[in-house]
């Protein structure tokens, strides 16, 4: 193997190109172009993202580089409690209970003809709840519209001489 560089091509082995394309490509106006803000699409990680990635390499590899000759062998208690008398008793009633339930003849029980019962009310609470209705319903569709407008008119009649004279005697 040689180190040299192979020699450039020559002018007449490069491709052609089009005739109208080179002359399109010659012609071509750089200005026409608008300009366009570039964005990175390859975003580098940021320091605290590398951080936390130091961080969880070095936990990773200190579980892989254990050294388990350190750990001390020890013995686990077992406590084990034992119920007491209540507990005991509440256990015992609650299996006899079951048991009765499994153990029960359904064929003893007498049929019985079930009736419902849905009283209707009577026509004076209808009626009154009727117009309870109708008095919420003219309220709540009043229209205000309708209404005429009135000027008030303030009396404030003065007291007569007399009677005056008659408190003042009084």
């Amino acid at each position: 193997m040689s180190s040299c560089p192979a020699p450039p091509p020559a002018l007449k082995d490069l491709p052609k190109v089009a005739g109208d394309l080179k002359s399109e490509l010659e012609g071509f106006k750089t200005d026409s172009l608008k300009n366009a803000p570039t964005q990175e699409k390859i975003i580098l990680p940021s320091a605290e993202d590398l951080a936390q990635e130091r961080t969880h390499n070095a936990l990773i590899a200190g579980v892989e580089n254990f050294n388990f000759s350190v750990l001390k062998r020890t013995d686990t208690k077992e406590k084990i409690v034992l119920p007491n008398a209540q507990d005991v008793a509440a256990e015992k009633k609650e299996k006899a209970l079951i048991a009765g339930i499994e153990k029960f003849d359904h064929n003893k029980l007498k049929h019985t003809e079930t009736q419902e019962k849905n009283p209707l009310p009577d026509k004076e609470v209808i009626q009154l709840e009727k117009g309870q209705k109708q008095l919420l319903s003219g309220i709540e569709n009043f229209d205000s519209t309708k209404l005429k407008h009135a000027e008030t008119l303030e009396k404030n009649s003065l007291p007569t001489k007399e009677t005056i004279d008659k408190e003042k005697s009084a």
